[in-house]
């Protein structure tokens, strides 16, 4: 699956569980890191770096989702194994 699909993707997949994906600029400066999960008034929010690389976000975005219960939510296998294997 090409990255760009990969990462619509798990965009989606984000979506259905109620968590917002905003790419922001951050100042990595002041920031470690590309960005990250966080509660916002009671809503998941998902801050990713604008500038970040297509891989960096999806790794962002998949190591905020692993922690969701995604057993009631189709996912594609491929996002199912990619979310699955991180955990490892």
């Amino acid at each position: 699956m090409k990255v760009e699909l990969l990462l619509n993707e798990l965009e989606e997949l984000a979506g259905k569980l109620g968590i917002s994906v905003r790419y922001e600029s951050v100042n990595v400066e002041e920031s470690p890191g590309s960005g990250g999960l966080c509660r916002l008034k009671g809503e998941y929010v998902l801050i990713v770096h604008l500038q970040a690389t297509v891989q960096e976000k999806i790794r962002i975005i998949t190591e905020a989702l692993r922690s969701f219960p995604i057993h009631d939510v189709y996912v594609k296998p491929v996002i199912r194994e990619l979310l699955e294997g991180s955990k490892e």
